[in-house]
């Protein structure tokens, strides 16, 4: 228990540092691009296949259930809500913590068993502004941006079934998205709520993701075989955390925009 919680305070105390790190000089722009190559370029792919069949199955899905009620004409509305509200976010942050996320804290473990870290301490160079800072911020960038090519792909393929399947047309399905996503909430009447939801959660799980990883992987202790460890903790401590903070995110953004 103690164990547990020299870790949650360095967790945090990290957080703390990078934080200062990301608003104060110097920066590395160079690093941060770079960082947005190998998080978001890298991932498109994956994240692009992970859309597609995501939007797929919940049309197909959906559809063997709304046909008994004879409601199939609303398949866009629960492929648009569901993809953009929840599973963009969440299954776009999971995929990119299984690629990017385990790179990051491999390539950091490996830094410090084999005392790179130190060295950058000895010359003079915060590893936390080197090594985390822009990793972080390039995650904060890119996981909005996958989610909503992600979101985007799995409507897409949500027609694909609507229109193959199902026999509607691509106009009647459009635009039953189109009437879901632009509801708006009493706060704020004139944004709509799930363009909200779909920017707010994976801002967190960037953020989520990017300190995790490095954390794990300045932790790192072992040789070799404490980089494996290092990046399967840091994969499944992401994973939970983005699943956990998901649910108090969603309790937190239905409160405040739909009452």
């Amino acid at each position: 228990m103690f164990g547990i919680a020299v870790s949650v305070h360095e967790y945090f105390t990290l957080l703390a540092r990078l934080l200062r790190s990301c608003v104060t000089r110097p920066f590395y722009r160079r690093d941060v691009v770079q960082q947005m190559d190998t998080i978001g370029v890298a991932s498109l792919f994956i994240v692009v296949l992970t859309g597609l069949f995501t939007g797929m199955v919940l049309a197909l899905q959906s559809a063997v259930e709304m046909e008994r009620f004879g409601a199939t004409i609303y398949i866009g509305r629960l492929v648009g809500a569901s993809t953009v509200r929840e599973l963009g976010p969440v299954l776009t942050a999971l995929m990119v913590t299984g690629r990017a996320g385990a790179g990051m804290a491999a390539a950091i473990g490996a830094m410090r068993v084999t005392e790179q870290v130190d060295a950058l301490r000895t010359m003079g160079v915060d590893p936390i502004r080197k090594l985390v800072a822009p990793r972080f911020l390039a995650a904060l960038i890119m996981l909005p941006l996958l989610t909503i090519v992600a979101d985007l792909v799995a409507i897409l393929g949500g027609l694909l079934i609507a229109v193959v399947k199902l026999d509607l047309t691509a106009e009647l399905y459009m635009r039953s998205v189109y009437e879901t996503l632009a509801q708006t909430g009493f706060v704020l009447r004139y944004i709509p709520i799930d363009l909200i939801q779909g920017l707010v959660k994976p801002l967190a799980f960037g953020g989520i993701m990017a300190v995790t990883s490095c954390f794990y992987g300045l932790r790192t202790t072992g040789g070799t075989e404490g980089v494996g460890r290092a990046t399967t903790q840091a994969v499944v401590t992401t994973s939970i955390l983005v699943l956990a903070v998901d649910y108090f995110l969603t309790q937190i953004l239905i409160v405040l925009f739909v009452g």
